[in-house]
């Protein structure tokens, strides 16, 4: 079975559409198989989202692990804000162009990026829903490396299951910004938060 977080050619298309709703707002989200989430909006990208935009984050935003661009489109969709979206995986790149189309959101871009390789400039906040299933390692460079992105007093949110690093990540995050908040738990999720001094 291929895994969401690299390139598979050989995977058969099979590709349908996932709709959401949000604050108000309906997306059209094209999805395919190979890509994180294929079937469904993630309940964690979900809970991410409606904390960050609960709290009025608007500013330019960089979304790392992008999948087919549910959070970062909604952010931009919601906020009217610059979005740059990082992801590894070329069929989910495709999909994420297609979103942005579809979704008809101006300030959003997307890269094929491996983690922040293609990350362009400084950002207000660094949002991810890291890949798991990639491995510690992939998880805490992206925690680790999103200070090099932020703007001073920028944050770093991500989402992490509590059975799937949630306490290792917040001391990861500690270590590297001297703080983290869990802002939310829910049904099983952690959202986590880190500023950037």
């Amino acid at each position: 079975m291929g895994h969401y977080f690299i390139n598979d050619e050989k995977l058969k298309s099979e590709k349908r559409n996932l709709y959401f709703e949000f604050n108000g707002i309906s997306l059209k989200f094209a999805s395919d198989n190979g890509v994180f989430s294929k079937n469904e909006i993630d309940e964690g990208s979900e809970i991410l989202l409606t904390s960050f935009c609960d709290a009025s984050k608007k500013g330019k935003t960089l979304d790392v692990g992008a999948g087919v661009g549910v959070i970062g489109i909604t952010i931009s969709k919601f906020f009217g804000s610059e979005v740059d979206m990082l992801e590894i995986n070329k069929r989910a790149v495709d999909l994420c162009r297609e979103n942005i189309k579809t979704n008809s959101v101006t300030g959003c871009n997307v890269y094929e990026s491996d983690i922040y390789e293609k990350a362009n400039g400084k950002y207000d906040f660094v949002v991810s829903n890291p890949p798991i299933r990639a491995g510690k390692k992939v998880v805490f460079e992206i925690l680790e490396k999103a200070k090099e992105h932020l703007n001073e007093s920028g944050e770093l949110w991500v989402v992490i299951r509590k059975n799937q690093g949630a306490d290792s990540a917040k001391k990861k995050m500690i270590e590297v910004y001297g703080n983290c908040e869990i802002v939310k738990r829910d049904s099983g999720f952690y959202i986590l938060k880190s500023v950037a001094n």
